[in-house]
Order: structure tokens, then C-alpha cells, then sequence
């Protein structure tokens, strides 16, 4: 079975939800992205939207854990891809290979999820087998990205981890997802 990302509705909204290291050099994890005192902006419908700065915006009827994942996810978009970057700790990392990138997004979705980032082997392995409602993370020995809200999360295709609306075949992937997402 091949899935594919869903294509993003036009944009609503306008706003993002920063990008990089908006902790101001900390890494830390503990704050919303953009570093705002406000709620992320969300999009109308149940598909995450690509906005023009690159960031995606959650879906409104998303759960809290999905809109904190893309909330990470915007906080390392456009890093550059170093290869082993983002697996020595939580902290935001000069840059992220396509498992780091991954993992990081999945850790903003709760930190239970993952005790510590992980290799894309062993996100063959990880969480549920199949599909997920709201996530879904495909890898193999050699490549990783996910499927959040409809928008493809993955360092292939750019220079690091970017948000994608083009589709990308799954065959040779294993498909994993967090419980309950």
C-alpha cells in the first residue's frame, strides 16, 4: 500500500509561527514556538496549510499534541541538513538530519513519545504499525520523514528539513505512528 501527503487547502490565514531557533540560542523545548505569549494561529478544516515563509499552520480541529508537533517542527524548518545533527539531546541543534528532524517534530508532541532522538532504523520500529490520523512517520534503514496533518515533514527534496505539499511514494518505508494520533 503507497499513501501520499495530501495537498494543502489555500491559505486563510496569514502569520507564522517563526522559525529556526526562536529560543533565543537556549534549545529550550519548554515554550511555544515564535516564542509569543499567544496561541499558535491555526488554519480552517482538518489539512495543516504551508504558509509563504515556509512554516506550516495546524489545523484548528487538530488535538493540542498535533499542533505542538508542528509548532516544533517550524522551530528547525530550514536548519541546514548535517548529517547525526539533532541526536545528541532535545536542544535545537545547528542542524538536523532527516531522523533528528523527525524525532524533534514527534517530541513536540510529547515528550513520552520519545525518550531520546532516534536513528531512522529504529523508527522502522517505533510506536504503532500503519497509518496515523494525524501522524504518520515512514522509514527504512536509510530515510525517515512523516505525514502531520497532511503536509510532508522531510529533509529530501531541499537542504534540511522543510514542510512539502508535494506527495512522496512510500514503497520500501515502513509506516509507524504515535498511539492515539
Amino acid at each position: 500500500m503507497v499513501f501520499f501527503a495530501l495537498p494543502a487547502p489555500a491559505l486563510a490565514q496569514s502569520g507564522g509561527t517563526g522559525s529556526g531557533d526562536s529560543t533565543g540560542g537556549s534549545g529550550d523545548t519548554s515554550t511555544s514556538a515564535g516564542g509569543g505569549t499567544g496561541p499558535a494561529p491555526t488554519a480552517p478544516g482538518e489539512t495543516a496549510e504551508l504558509l509563504d515563509n515556509g512554516d506550516a499552520v495546524a489545523p484548528a480541529s487538530a488535538p493540542a499534541q498535533v499542533q505542538r508537533a508542528i509548532e516544533f517542527a517550524n522551530r528547525i524548518n530550514r536548519k541546514p541538513y548535517v548529517y547525526g545533527g539533532g541526536h545528541k539531546s532535545w536542544k535545537i541543534d545547528r542542524g538536523y538530519d532527516c531522523s533528528g528532524a523527525v524525532s524533534y517534530m514527534i517530541h513536540g508532541a510529547g515528550r513520552k513519545l520519545l525518550s531520546s532522538p532516534l536513528p531512522s532504523g529504529s523508527l522502522a520500529r517505533w510506536g504503532a504499525a500503519g497509518p496515523g490520523e494525524w501522524i504518520s512517520v515512514y522509514a527504512n534503514a536509510g530515510h525517515a520523514y512523516a505525514v502531520v496533518a497532511g503536509l510532508r515533514w522531510d529533509t529530501s527534496g531541499g537542504k534540511g528539513p522543510r514542510w512539502h505539499e508535494d506527495p512522496r511514494s512510500s514503497k520500501g518505508f515502513r509506516v509507524r505512528h504515535p498511539v492515539g494520533l
